[in-house]
């Protein structure tokens, strides 16, 4: 297993520990340092394994921060349609 991966697994861990610990913020500043880690993370991993094998990362990190995607579409949405 190459070090991207290796890497996204433990930043996948570090995701799921965050989860589990209470929050005041409804967890937003946590998904505010996972995104921020996360987005040069990816490039590593594509750059390193492919584009088929970060695209599954991608999707992976997507569906443990689904809210913040899905804000982000809402809002990319209403933006559209003014």
């Amino acid at each position: 297993m190459s070090t991207s991966l290796i890497l996204a697994c433990l930043w996948a861990l570090a995701a799921n520990v965050a989860a589990i610990l209470p929050s005041g913020d409804n967890h937003w500043r946590r998904a505010y340092v996972l995104i921020l880690l996360g987005i040069p993370l990816l490039g590593y991993v594509t750059y390193e394994n492919g584009p088929v094998i970060g695209l599954l990362v991608m999707l992976a990190g997507m569906s443990m921060l689904r809210w913040p995607v899905l804000y982000l579409g809402r809002w990319m949405r209403q933006k559209l349609e003014k």
